[in-house]
């Protein structure tokens, strides 16, 4: 109104045009445009010419109203078109008349002057609803003359004519037909319509199926994330209600999502027409178009695809299959190539069962002909005897590879989502037991690590799973172990990993839950014991998990956990243990001696094989004996009830060759802990490590020797030469490992001499025994020679000027069972055993069978133990002839007595007796046996004194359980003392005559034997030493000083303390640890209060030093000065005022005592 009011008027119109060009930036263009008139737009602005634009505007008026379009005779003149439908309907349906039909077809198209690409569109309809007449219309469509890409936009335009909105759809619509999706797939598949052309005339595009797919995958996780989130105000409401909420986590059910549904998406149809009309690699493109694992959601194509690989497999598993698994022949309408045998199992086949991925559940069926194809494929493949897999060997490889990737992309992920199906599992484990445990742990690894996170489906059945499995572990108990454990069972079935997953964290944290998490898994299938096996290395390999506490000093417990847990766990149930002990190997290699505890606790709980330094005396009778009375009555467990664990142990070392890699790094990590990996340490951490290595190292080597036979042990161990040339093994462990064989292999020897001595005479059977004696020297020179030249290369020369390299090798070679039979401890477990019979006897509540049964049990231990005894006895009696016939050439009397005793010591006592608790006993015996034999020029006295003059610098050298056998080895050597200083008829018997006592006066060269009273003054002496040296560890303030000291005094009692005020001075200073270390060191404060409590219990044994020694001939005692081989009686000036020097530092109560301490560096004795 206000641009017609202007009229003439230029004012106006300048005032109007201001106004317009003010509001471009309020009003917009296009509506200026609609309104105004074209001279004012031409004025303003907003079109170049007015001229211009009305020539437009006619034009399009005039192609909008007045053109006619070409060819728009459908709806006038329908006669052409009629005829064309006729012609079509009664047309004979056969390819070579399609020809013929075509000329029809031109001659209708010139006569009515039809549109071709109508008529085209026509034949298509047709097509479309005749499509089982495939032949005729693919012949017709390639004699058609039209260009490709029109059969495109004639096939597109069909399924534009689908696409409408939700709103339509729902009102005018049903979806895109499937005959539709099957035309095009015929097309493209015969290459008469291009897919790439195609794809963009579908719905919805590529962006909004990759957003919904993203949405998706988004919600999913945060659902799955919910389930597992900590609810207060679920936990207020009914627990029953919780209850069956939770139990509806056991399995996880797909839920159709319109998204995927054939009729709202074009690209999902065709590719499921594809699928089943067999042009697989048209379907792979159009998959590849589409975001990963899409396809998987949709039920069409999952159901297709499962179609497809029964048609496809059928013939092959009719091969392989057992014959009531067969079932019927498949008839289903489906094109697909048809295998017969493995090679023929193509990548499109392939292919195919990697696209179904985790969904190949939905058909538990077909899954299971695919395990059981694999099954027998892996059989054949690592079968020896067959030769059908050999003939073209590089497709074989290729295809094993195939198989390993379909486990673990399809198969394994599919077992997560069926619903607790123990069958599938079990026919799972069929297929997958055949592989190495490496690519068996490979596959277990990405199942477990990957697989749920790449697929939707398997993110939210974890998330259900460690729901559940949780629910189950909190009310987990020993009184409902079985309905616990057959739920945990059921689970397990469908995700093994996510619930051991589970199940160990718990075990990590609360270790009272071991045992009846063991017990709750025997209701696993065998899949899971291989799973949890895997399971339980990935948590030992944990990089996440400290192995230490906070302070640094101890190991955590997690992993004293773990260990234990294995030990349990693989003692009870049948679980390969390849994979655990490769991983401990690893571990080694790479330095790292923690794993040695899980080690350790699975030889123990496998073979009942203990390694303890809380052995109470007849335990360590009984390890004197043989591997029978070792097994009765040396350990806490029973070995009978490892039988079959044990039996299991030793054919997986057999099996996988590992015995003599774990014993050879195990030596080599013994010193490693301290030289390389404690450097850092503290010395506590690396004494524990220390100790958890030898005590592993010792069980294990005894649990080779007791379960492997010679033959077998022999051939693992290799020779001394080699353990110290090539692996760099210590001496002590080279000889450890190599005792067993020299025994052997010197009575092997021995029958074998016996033997070829044939039958003995009446007459010569008096000389019967010296010729069984001259047989075993000759087996043992025969052994022993070889060992001998190796041990010369141990060490240089100059030390075996010091020391006889016989006396090392033999000592070395001996063991407890050879010098001590335990006769007492064989009697007494024969009458336990015979007193359990006679209960059997007396009771009436057990059945005869089984009482006769049980009676039979015992009585044959009972003989086995007598005959054990036997055999002890008589190795002994050789071992006795042996020492007899080699004592002579031990030591040398060209050398010093105190130069042979320091390398004695340094080289064979001190090396073993920290080895074992047994060995330290072993010392012991040795050196008695070498006193009581009258060995020459091997001097007692000079040996005790060596040992007992100070003791504080090998104490405090000692690890903790270095320092119990170091305890154990004095207290040995002092019950000894006691015994020759208790009474003067055992010491002349036993010493007075004896080389190792002999003594001669100073400046003299005249030999006399120490006299009792001198020997009892040299006894306090020693008891004296060995108080001034423990006292200056336990005034130290050093932590190890401290503690070794008070593990070695209590495994001193009741042999020292024996005097009163020695015992006075130890209790003081212990009390002092006691009251300084309550807070700071409670561990210390634990050995000290324990100590102190088993002192004051030993008050009443005490003497007062006056009954200990006669102290009034001090005066001729030192007038006498005895030097025994060292040993002086006389206090020098130098002793003297060191004497003043302790009492003025009060070391030590009683002054009188202290005139007796002599230095024996400083006498001239030879």
């Amino acid at each position: 109104d206000v641009e017609v009011q202007c009229g003439d008027s230029k004012d106006r119109k300048e005032n109007f045009k201001s106004l317009i060009l003010a509001c471009q930036e309020v009003v917009p263009i296009s509506l200026l445009k609609e309104h105004l008139e074209v001279d004012t737009l031409e004025a303003v602005g907003l079109i170049p010419s007015a001229k211009v634009f009305n020539q437009k505007f006619v034009k399009m008026k005039t192609r909008l109203f007045f053109k006619q379009q070409k060819f728009n005779l459908f709806r006038e003149e329908n006669e052409g078109y009629s005829k064309l439908i006729s012609e079509l309907g009664h047309a004979h349906m056969q390819s070579e008349h399609a020809p013929v039909f075509m000329e029809n077809v031109k001659s209708l198209i010139g006569h009515f002057n039809l549109d071709p690409n109508r008529v085209l569109d026509v034949i298509l309809d047709a097509f479309e609803s005749m499509i089982e007449d495939t032949g005729f219309f693919l012949t017709l469509l390639e004699c058609y003359p039209a260009d490709p890409q029109t059969f495109v936009h004639i096939l597109g335009n069909k399924f534009h004519f689908y696409q409408v909105n939700q709103e339509e759809s729902q009102a005018t619509c049903s979806g895109t037909p499937r005959s539709l999706y099957r035309l095009a797939a015929v097309l493209i598949q015969n290459k008469l319509v291009s897919l790439e052309l195609l794809y963009s005339h579908l719905v919805p595009t590529d962006d909004l199926i990759i957003s919904k797919n993203h949405a998706y995958i988004e919600e999913t996780k945060i659902k799955a994330k919910k389930i597992n989130s900590i609810s207060l105000a679920e936990r207020s409401g009914d627990d029953k209600q919780q209850s069956s909420d939770n139990k509806s986590c056991a399995f996880f059910i797909l839920e159709p999502r319109p998204d995927y549904e054939l009729d709202s998406n074009q690209k999902l149809g065709l590719c499921e027409a594809l699928i089943r009309q067999g042009c697989w690699s048209s379907a792979k493109l159009l998959i590849g178009h589409l975001p990963m694992h899409y396809t998987q959601l949709c039920p069409a194509i999952v159901a297709a695809i499962t179609e497809v690989l029964h048609i496809t497999l059928e013939p092959l598993y009719r091969s392989i299959a057992p014959r009531a698994a067969k079932g019927k022949t498949l008839l289903v309408d489906v094109k697909t190539i048809h295998c017969s045998k493995f090679t023929d199992i193509n990548i499109d086949v392939m292919g195919i069962m990697y696209t179904l991925g985790p969904l190949m559940s939905q058909d538990p069926i077909l899954l299971a002909k695919v395990v059981r194809i694999g099954r027998a494929f892996f059989k054949d493949y690592y079968s020896t005897a067959s030769n059908s897999l050999q003939q073209d060997s590089p497709t074989i490889d290729m295809l094993f590879r195939k198989f390993i990737t379909l486990l673990s992309e399809t198969i394994l992920p599919s077992l997560s989502l069926l619903q607790c199906n123990c069958g599938m599992s079990e026919e799972v484990w069929g297929m997958i037991k055949q592989l190495p445990y490496e690519v068996r742990y490979q596959l277990y690894g990405r199942w477990k690590n990957q697989s749920y996170e790449l697929y939707p489906s398997l993110l939210l059945a974890k998330a259900l799973t460690i729901n559940r499995a949780k629910y189950i572990m909190k009310r987990l108990t020993k009184e409902n172990v079985k309905p616990s454990g057959r739920h945990l069972g059921k689970l397990s079935h469908s995700n093994p990993g996510i619930v051991f997953d589970c199940v160990l964290s718990q075990i990590q944290t609360y270790d009272n839950l071991i045992v009846p998490v063991v017990d709750a898994l025997k209701y696993l299938s065998p899949l899971g014991y291989d799973i949890l096996s895997y399971c339980i290395i990935e948590a030992l390999g944990n990089p996440s998990k400290e192995r230490l506490k906070h302070e640094d000093t101890n190991i955590s417990q997690w992993l004293q956990g773990l260990a234990n847990f294995c030990g349990t766990v693989f003692k009870k149930y049948n679980i390969e243990l390849t994979g655990l002990l490769q991983y401990i190997i690893n571990q080694l290699k790479n330095g790292k001696s923690f794993d040695l505890l899980v080690l350790k606790e699975v030889v123990q709980k496998m073979s009942g094989i203990e390694i303890s330094e809380d052995m109470t005396v007849s335990q360590l009778e009984a390890l004197a004996g043989g591997e029978l009375l070792k097994a009765e009555g040396a350990y806490f467990s029973q070995v009978r009830n490892v039988k079959k664990s044990s039996q299991r142990l030793r054919e997986t070392l057999v099996s996988s060759q590992l015995s003599t890699p774990l014993c050879l790094l195990m030596g080599q990590q013994r010193d490693s802990i301290i030289f390389r990996e404690g450097i850092d340490r503290h010395l506590k951490l690396a004494g524990q490590l220390y100790d958890h290595c030898m005590d592993t190292l010792v069980q294990f080597g005894g649990f080779l020797s007791s379960h492997f036979s010679m033959e077998e042990y022999s051939e693992r161990i290799p020779s001394l030469d080699s353990l110290h040339l090539e692996y760099h093994i210590p001496a002590d462990i080279a000889f450890f490992l190599l005792r067993p064989i020299m025994a052997s292999s010197i009575i092997t020897k021995f029958v074998a001499l016996e033997k070829s001595s044939g039958e003995v005479d009446k007459a010569e059977r008096k000389s019967k025994s010296m010729k069984q004696q001259a047989n075993y020297l000759a087996a043992v020179k025969d052994v022993m020679e070889p060992i001998l030249k190796s041990a010369n290369m141990l060490h240089s020369n100059k030390i075996w000027e010091d020391i006889n390299a016989k006396l090392y090798t033999t000592f070395w070679s001996l063991s407890l069972y050879d010098l001590h039979v335990p006769v007492g401890r064989y009697d007494e477990e024969i009458g336990k055993l015979e007193q359990s019979i006679k209960a059997l006897d007396d009771s009436s509540d057990m059945a005869s069978t089984k009482k006769r049964k049980e009676q039979e049990k015992y009585q044959v231990v009972i003989d086995k133990l007598k005959e054990e005894k036997r055999k002890q006895s008589e190795n002994h009696k050789m071992i006795l002839v042996r020492i007899s016939n080699e004592q002579d050439e031990w030591f040398n009397t060209k050398v010093t007595k105190n130069r042979t005793i320091t390398q004695f010591l340094q080289l064979c006592i001190f090396p073993r007796c920290l080895y074992t608790t047994a060995d330290a006993v072993y010392c012991a015996k040795f050196v008695y046996f070498l006193h009581t034999h009258r060995t020459p020029n091997f001097s007692t006295l000079l040996f005790f004194d060596k040992v007992f003059s100070d003791i504080s610098y090998t104490s405090a050298c000692c690890t903790e359980n270095e320092a119990r056998r170091y305890g154990k080895f004095l207290g040995e050597l002092l019950e000894v003392i006691s015994k020759w200083h208790g009474q003067v008829s055992t010491y002349e018997k036993e010493c007075a005559d004896t080389p190792g006592f002999l003594s001669m006066m100073r400046n003299s060269s005249n030999k006399n034997h120490l006299d009792f009273e001198n020997f009892r003054h040299i006894c306090f002496k020693w008891h004296f030493k060995i108080t001034k040296s423990l006292v200056v560890c336990l005034e130290s303030k050093d932590y190890m000083q401290i503690r070794n000291s008070l593990i070695v005094l209590t495994k001193l009692l009741p042999q020292y303390p024996k005097v009163q005020h020695l015992a006075i001075a130890l209790e003081k200073r212990v009390e002092k640890i006691i009251e300084e270390e309550k807070k700071d060191r409670p561990d210390l404060f634990a050995l000290a209060t324990g100590y102190s409590g088993m002192l004051k219990a030993q008050k009443s044994n005490l003497v007062a030093e006056t009954d200990y020694h006669n102290k009034e001939e001090r005066v001729k005692a030192v007038q006498d000065t005895v030097s025994s081989n060292g040993i002086d009686a006389k206090p020098s000036s130098t002793s003297q005022s060191r004497v003043k020097q302790e009492h003025s530092d009060k070391v030590l109560v009683g002054v009188e005592a202290v005139q007796y301490i002599t230095e024996p560096g400083k006498t001239g004795a030879q």
